[in-house]
């Protein structure tokens, strides 16, 4: 992982136009270089890159979140309708031609997120059932998935390519500003993750069980939706959903360490989640050079058949990872 992070964001600050050598990289970072070349890495590529690490930590960790609330390792935010939520919440201004001030796409996305993942909940009875919850998910994403073709359709011309890429995921033309946009809601949501990863543990051991050790498995489900809706929706105000990051930073967390608890997978698939994006985007900028690619069509080529090929080796390790996940959740309940 640290090996991929450091190429991957040697790449990202290094190659393109112009190209800046990496033993320069240092001068133009530290000495604050006015050249075009230094003033591209400070205030073009640092932000990209630093965007893409908070995005995919956020992504990551909430996937965790959510599979280990459901108890179900397909349950991802692009089939819950937190990720379609949160996109219709920022795109149906575009389209509807309302002037907002920035600062309130991400609670236009939270707002559409919320309103997902709640209509996924409450559809399938406030979450007494984890596979309903799944299932009903995929339903409400469908559905806000033809609200957004909708608006794509009453879209011009203009609205439709930014509309179409925004749904896509991309990082492109971000700037300081926009990573600015994400640190009060990380600020919030952290001590929140703190708290939640016990609990997780202890919800993998069921809800009859969890209901035993003292913890109500429907309100921690609510309360588990709300920290994923937190971490995901101001991320995709920005970037847009990039896909399936959710999904397989969580199965590389738990193949590198399968007889942990969610307590130490949670800051593991933060970071793969990181990783994901950060070496998904040096595609997204390269591949087609100069005409820049969304990051989340590299995500979605990366994480589906990386995450289906851990889903099928994860096998041998599934049983020690939940016997281990159960002592853990035991002794935490217990104190």
């Amino acid at each position: 992982m640290v090996v991929l992070l450091v190429v991957s964001s040697v790449c990202a600050l290094s190659l393109g136009t112009p190209y800046v050598p990496p033993h320069l990289l240092a001068g133009a970072l530290l000495e604050g270089d006015t050249t075009l070349a230094g003033i591209v890495v400070t205030e073009l590529r640092v932000p990209r890159l630093v965007l893409a690490l908070v995005a995919g930590a956020c992504l990551g960790a909430a996937g965790l979140v959510l599979q280990e609330a459901l108890r179900n390792p397909l349950a991802v935010p692009e089939m819950l309708g937190v990720s379609s939520g949160a996109a219709l919440g920022v795109a149906a201004p575009l389209v509807l031609a309302l002037s907002l001030p920035a600062a309130v796409q991400p609670l236009l996305a939270i707002g559409g997120a919320a309103l997902g993942g709640g209509l996924t909940l409450f559809a399938a009875g406030l979450g007494r059932s984890p596979s309903a919850v799944l299932l009903t998910g995929a339903a409400v994403a469908a559905a806000l998935q033809a609200a957004l073709l909708v608006l794509m359709v009453m879209a011009d011309q203009l609205d439709l390519q930014l509309i179409y890429r925004y749904l896509l995921g991309s990082l492109s033309a971000r700037t300081w500003d926009d990573v600015a946009g994400l640190w009060p809601w990380l600020l919030v949501v952290a001590p929140a993750l703190v708290l939640c990863a016990p609990v997780l543990s202890v919800m993998r051991l069921g809800d009859e069980d969890a209901e035993a050790l003292g913890v109500r498995a429907q309100r921690a489900r609510l309360a588990a939706l709300a920290v994923a809706v937190v971490l995901i929706a101001p991320v995709t105000a920005v970037c847009g959903p990039v896909a399936w990051v959710g999904f397989l930073a969580p199965h590389l967390a738990r193949w590198f360490a399968p007889a942990a608890g969610a307590v130490r997978w949670l800051p593991w698939s933060a970071a793969w989640g990181a990783v994901v994006v950060t070496v998904a985007d040096v595609p997204a900028r390269l591949a087609l050079a100069p005409v820049e690619t969304p990051v989340g069509a590299w995500t979605a080529l990366l994480g589906v058949p990386v995450g289906v090929a851990l889903t099928r080796s994860g096998g041998r390790g599934r049983g020690r990872s939940r016997r281990g996940a159960a002592g853990a959740a035991g002794a935490e309940g217990a104190r």
